[in-house]
């Protein structure tokens, strides 16, 4: 597939100076997640989460951001899942939001921990119907003998649990919070060129950031 290598876009719509850069990760991420919020038209909280199990071994997947405050990043899945399986092991994650309209990635990396039980709750009610009953429904990451028996499952699952009732959150489901030591912040420039400026805390119970240009 010689067109794969001949495949070619130059980025020209941005650059990101040291001027440009927030004081802190989060005040930089909070600007362009709000810009990216205004003028990414799909899913523009979708980021690709990687882990690793204990012989070290990657996996990644995109899942969905559904929260941000002061360096914490919470997303929800379930907890019998490759993923979950991976955090259990080892409980260090990496995180890339890209945004190919914007010219920009975002990478993240720190540990990460189960959110307490009545958040998790909290947002499970706010799901759509069909979602909360697809989340009990599904063995995530097992194996499926065929697409029927899972649309058995939910089928009697919604005769359990009427469209007007509480559909109440399986044990197996639930969220998990990165706390953030390193950002990444990259804005696509011309001849491969980019712009990218790390974030990294000066000591890992820190609150101080130190800010350094990358090479690209």
């Amino acid at each position: 597939m010689q067109e794969l290598a001949d495949k070619r876009n130059d980025y020209n719509d941005g650059r990101l100076e040291k001027s440009d850069v927030s004081s802190t990760p989060f005040e930089q991420f909070e600007r362009w997640m709000r810009n990216a919020l205004d003028k990414v038209s799909l899913d523009p909280t979708a980021f690709s989460l990687a882990t690793a199990d204990d012989q070290g071994r990657p996996s990644v997947r995109i899942v969905l951001l559904k929260g941000a405050a002061n360096d914490r990043f919470t997303f929800f899945t379930n907890y019998n899942s490759r993923k979950a399986q991976d955090i259990a092991a080892n409980p260090q994650a990496a995180m890339l939001f890209f945004w190919p309209e914007l010219q920009r990635q975002i990478r993240i990396s720190g540990p990460l921990a189960k959110v307490p039980r009545p958040e998790s709750e909290e947002y499970f009610d706010s799901r759509p119907y069909e979602s909360r009953i697809g989340a009990i429904a599904s063995r995530q990451s097992a194996v499926l003998e065929n697409r029927e028996l899972l649309e058995s499952r939910m089928d009697q699952l919604k005769q359990r649990h009427a469209e007007d009732s509480k559909v109440p959150l399986p044990e197996h489901w639930g969220g998990y919070r990165i706390t953030a030591l390193e950002y990444e912040f990259w804005q696509g420039r011309a001849s491969r060129l980019h712009d990218r400026w790390r974030f990294r805390r000066t000591a890992v119970t820190s609150s101080d950031w130190q800010l350094d240009r990358l090479f690209p």
